[in-house]
C-alpha cells in the first residue's frame, strides 16, 4: 500500500469540506488512532497510508450527512485520492451507508475504531482531567454499557468491528484507548493550528 496523497494535501482536502471544530477533531483523532494501529498490527511501513485513510474517512459527513460514503468518492477523486484509498474510506460505512465490506486489516481497524473514538472522547470530557491519559478500561466499559451515554455511538458497530478483527470487545476497547492516549496531545496542538489557520 502506498499513499497517493500527501498529508498536507489530505488536510487541505479535509478543510475544504469540513469547517466545524468537532468534525476536524474527530478526523485528526482517527488519523492518529489509525497510525497507532498500523504499527500495532505490523503494518508500520504503511502508517502514512493508514493515517490518511483515517484523516479523510468522514470527508463528506459535515456537508452531506444524508449521502455519507456516497458523496465521498467524487470529492476524494477530485482531490487526487486513488481508488484503493477511496474503497478503504467508504468501507467504514459498511452496513450503514455503504455496501463495501471491510476486507483488509486497515479497513477493519477503521470500521472498529471510528465509532469507538467518539465514545472514548465523550467519556474523556466527563473526567476532571478532560483527558484519556488517566482513563482506565473499567471506567470505559461502564460508559460503554450505559446505552444512554453517547447514545449516537453505535455499540452494535463497535461490537461488529471487534468481531471482524477476531478480538474480544475488551481488546478493542483497550487498544483504541491506548491509541487515543498516544495521539491526544498531538491532536490538541494540531487542532489549534488548523482552526487558527
Amino acid at each position: 500500500m502506498k499513499s497517493c496523497v500527501t498529508r498536507e494535501a489530505a488536510l487541505e482536502l479535509l478543510k475544504k469540506y469540513n469547517k466545524e471544530e468537532f468534525h476536524i477533531q474527530h478526523a485528526l483523532t482517527v488519523e492518529g488512532v489509525m497510525r497507532w494501529y498500523a504499527d500495532d498490527l505490523g503494518f508500520g511501513g504503511d502508517a502514512d497510508y493508514w493515517a490518511a485513510v483515517g484523516l479523510l474517512h468522514d470527508i463528506d459527513f459535515e456537508m452531506w450527512p444524508e449521502e455519507h460514503c456516497k458523496k465521498a468518492p467524487e470529492l476524494l477523486a477530485a482531490g487526487g485520492v486513488g481508488e484503493d484509498m477511496i474503497r478503504s474510506i467508504c468501507s467504514h460505512g459498511y452496513g450503514l451507508c455503504s455496501e463495501i465490506k471491510p476486507e483488509h486489516p486497515m479497513e477493519k481497524a477503521l470500521f472498529a475504531s471510528d465509532e469507538l473514538t467518539g465514545l472514548i472522547g465523550a467519556a474523556a470530557l466527563m473526567r476532571p482531567s478532560k483527558s484519556v491519559s488517566d482513563m482506565e478500561l473499567k471506567s470505559l466499559k461502564k460508559k460503554y454499557k450505559d446505552k444512554k451515554f453517547a447514545a449516537g455511538c453505535s455499540r452494535e458497530v463497535i461490537a461488529q468491528g471487534a468481531e471482524m478483527l477476531g478480538w474480544e470487545l475488551d481488546t478493542l476497547l483497550e487498544k483504541t484507548l491506548e491509541a487515543m492516549r498516544s495521539c491526544e496531545e498531538g491532536v490538541a496542538e494540531e487542532l489549534k493550528r488548523v482552526m487558527g489557520a
